[in-house]
């Protein structure tokens, strides 16, 4: 990924956010020769290792877990937000016309080694904490137990786990850190008039900090 040095997001706690605010991560392979991408939902134990572990599943119709091998390295890319800039909400660009549109992005890298989990026990534990994590907003959260018990060993048996010892974590915020304060200011701002709140919120809290150490 090419990173620039005003783009790059070094803080661990942040880039553990941003995993957890979008569990849907890209996990990308290179087995026999051959890319591969899968879309999963994943969960982070933050405290486990330097950097982290991911745990997910996949069906075991899926071919990728045959296709990879315990120790292999992957890449897991991340996204939050993004949005669209133009230079119409940029002061200077009134001024002096030299600006152009851009795309603002909040990415993470995480680079580990595999392990795979062909293991009941390990996939039960996995889909109840993911369960409990992501049927917290309702009412009434939907449980394993709500399921007749045939029926969800059936489900599990379905699935293999996959689980990822994160080595390398690379962040990349490109939120106009490289324009002018009052340009950075304008462009978060529209954002937020237009409904587009985080990546809105993140390019003012940049706008903030830089007035702060200038």
């Amino acid at each position: 990924m090419y990173l620039p040095e005003h783009f790059a997001e070094t803080r661990v706690a942040l880039l553990h956010q941003l995993i957890e605010q979008n569990p849907l991560g890209i996990l990308i392979t290179n087995s026999d020769n051959s890319l591969d991408a899968n879309h999963i939902p994943f969960e982070l134990n933050a405290a486990d290792g330097e950097f982290g572990v991911l745990h997910c599943h996949i069906a075991r119709k899926n071919p990728l877990w045959q296709a990879l091998s315990n120790g292999q390295e992957v890449l897991v890319v991340f996204r939050a937000d993004d949005a669209y800039i133009s230079p119409q909400w940029l002061p200077s660009k009134h001024e002096t016309h030299k600006q152009v549109p851009s795309w603002n992005y909040r990415v993470v890298h995480a680079v580990g080694r595999v392990t795979l989990h062909d293991d009941l026990r390990y996939v039960r534990g996995l889909v109840a904490r993911l369960t409990r994590k992501h049927e917290a907003f309702q009412a009434e959260p939907w449980k394993m137990a709500d399921g007749p018990k045939d029926y969800i060993d059936t489900m599990l048996t379905a699935i293999v786990g996959i689980e990822i010892e994160i080595t390398q974590l690379v962040g990349k915020f490109k939120l106009s850190q490289n324009k002018e304060i009052r340009d950075i200011d304008g462009a978060g701002s529209a954002l937020k008039a237009r409904g587009e709140h985080p990546i809105g919120d993140a390019m003012l809290a940049v706008a903030a900090d830089k007035k702060k150490s200038a």
